[in-house]
């Protein structure tokens, strides 16, 4: 019999890893697969490509079709810059909540799901509970792109998922998508008193962030009333851009990186269709009238489906049951749900804790939220021993 934890202790455990995106995961993740080998739960893990980190995914009960999926995240942002008042990767409890990075944006969510083990494995469950923790949520989703096919690959295909970010154990069904884009520019040098004979890689990149800021307003001007999201529109949006040599040359390279925050429906796709398309007709040609080494780079860096609306979802019926909660919500920021609904898998997105305290200095999760995420679990897991699927 392995060692039983409190969702609070098991969470207290889990931030003690400290597992930002650039570092590796792999602590954390031999953690998990002593804890769940120690109660008899067979795992998997899906390396990325360089070994220094990995996925995690585990079955309890029946090896047959249907049940639902937990997923979560074991990476966390940043906290280089943030005015913490004590050590981030050091848990402390105060007044009803428990500190510490990550413990709203999402290990709150995985540590109740591991402190739950014993239970599900205590019930008579006749659909399995599918337990999924990715790397790289926070950097574009690297690591579910590879855990959900190996999932799908090598066991049996899941009914429902349910991913646990923090959203105060509301049901939400819906999230915009994201795709995040560098463009780098080569312009063509020369002193700016002779600015005719060149080109400014600065110049170039300011029409097309032009262009980027142009087609928000479009969006924003035929936005539909009725859309649920805030703001109810695709986002057109460059965050970072650096370029240049001297105030009296003109610029011979610029970047800058861009996100696309689209409604469900749309598809990245079109819009780097109609950004480079723009780049090919409107901009290069005259680039290259005054260099051929003059042009434009466009890379893809991320792109994370949005999360659609399903019709009577079974992710959805099943969470609105549980939780009680029959509001409309959804969020515009990304999670890897839409992966796993562009699996056919039905997905809903339901955690302990607030996104405000995402991503934040003193980052907390009220206590009371974790119980309720127990509570949420425990009839999950009555759920579950009652039907196959």
């Amino acid at each position: 019999m392995g060692r039983t934890y409190t969702p609070q202790e098991m969470l207290t455990k889990l931030i003690g890893f400290n597992t930002v995106s650039d570092r590796s995961n792999l602590d954390l993740i031999a953690f998990v697969e002593d804890y769940l080998q120690g109660w008899g739960v067979r795992t998997q893990r899906v390396p990325d490509p360089t070994g220094e980190k990995a996925s995690l995914y585990a079955l309890i009960g029946p090896v047959t079709d249907g049940g639902t999926v937990l997923s979560a995240h074991t990476d966390v942002v940043p906290v280089e810059g943030q005015a913490w008042s004590r050590d981030p990767f050091q848990a402390w409890e105060d007044n009803g909540r428990l500190y510490g990075r990550g413990a709203a944006d999402m290990k709150g969510f995985a540590a109740t799901v591991l402190a739950k083990v014993p239970d599900f494995l205590k019930a008579e469950l006749r659909a399995p509970i599918h337990i999924a923790l990715s790397y790289d949520e926070e950097t574009g989703c690297d690591g579910a792109r590879r855990l959900i096919p190996d999932m799908l690959d090598n066991g049996p295909r899941p009914a429902r998922v349910i991913v646990g970010e923090p959203t105060s154990m509301k049901v939400v069904t819906g999230h915009k998508g994201i795709t995040v884009l560098q463009t780098r520019i080569t312009g063509h040098p020369v002193h700016s008193s002779q600015l005719h004979r060149g080109l400014s890689a600065i110049s170039v990149a300011a029409r097309l962030i032009g262009w980027l800021d142009g087609k928000t307003a479009e969006n924003r001007a035929k936005a539909d009333p009725d859309c649920p999201f805030e703001p109810p529109y695709t986002t057109l949006h460059c965050g970072t851009i650096s370029g240049g040599q001297a105030h009296n040359i003109t610029a011979p390279s610029c970047e800058f990186v861009t996100d696309i925050r689209m409604l469900p429906g749309e598809t990245p796709e079109q819009w780097i269709a109609a950004y480079r398309s723009f780049v090919e007709t409107e901009i290069l040609p005259d680039m290259k009238a005054v260099s051929a080494l003059c042009d434009v780079e466009i890379t893809e860096l991320a792109n994370v489906p949005g999360l659609g609306e399903e019709d009577d979802g079974l992710a959805e019926v099943t969470a609105r049951r549980l939780t009680g909660d029959n509001a409309r919500n959804v969020v515009v920021y990304a999670t890897e749900g839409g992966l796993f609904q562009s699996h056919g898998l039905s997905t809903v997105i339901c955690g302990p804790g607030s996104i405000d305290q995402a991503h934040q200095p003193d980052e907390f999760i009220e206590l009371a939220q974790l119980d309720r995420c127990a509570s949420f679990l425990g009839e999950l897991t009555d759920r579950m021993s009652q039907f196959d699927s």
